[in-house]
């Protein structure tokens, strides 16, 4: 779905709108239909979802890197580091988070990814309300996100 806005407003504000009127639409189509909701992080905010886990919309959604979650990540991401300096080869590790943003009403699971390879650190974080093992959940839901064009579109 498309939407026109000035450039001055923040790309993310017309979502919530937009994603409760998909879910509505779906819902009547397919009521039968899991929906779950995928974004960057430019998509994270507290009210979107929210506004998905009091609908039953189940959701993943990337959490830009700061310095808390860094830190609770810390450890993971000392273990990728000397698994590939021992290897040379790229490690990823998996793992989960309690974590709670200072504008966010309350704590959310998050999936932590420990990466590192010749390139160096590269840590990813998304919040979700899915169950799972973490890895899975990250490969096959999460990076699909960017797959579900047909080959060819543009």
């Amino acid at each position: 779905m498309s939407y026109l806005r000035a450039s001055n407003i923040d790309a993310a504000r017309p979502a919530p709108a937009i994603l409760k009127l998909l879910v509505v639409r779906l819902r009547q189509a397919r009521p039968e239909v899991r929906i779950i909701f995928r974004g960057d992080s430019g998509f994270c905010r507290w009210k979107m979802l929210r506004w998905c886990e009091r609908h039953g919309v189940d959701y993943l959604v990337g959490l830009a890197k700061n310095s808390r979650l860094l830190a609770l990540a810390a450890e993971a991401m000392q273990s990728a580091e000397a698994q590939f300096e021992s290897t040379q080869e790229k490690q990823r590790l998996f793992g989960w988070l309690d974590y709670a943003a200072g504008t966010w009403d309350r704590a959310r699971r998050v999936i932590a990814k420990a990466e590192h390879s010749a390139q160096g650190a590269n840590p990813r974080f998304v919040v979700t309300s899915l169950h799972g093992e973490a890895q899975a959940l990250y490969d096959a839901i999460y990076c699909a996100r960017g797959e579900m064009e047909p080959s060819g579109a543009r």
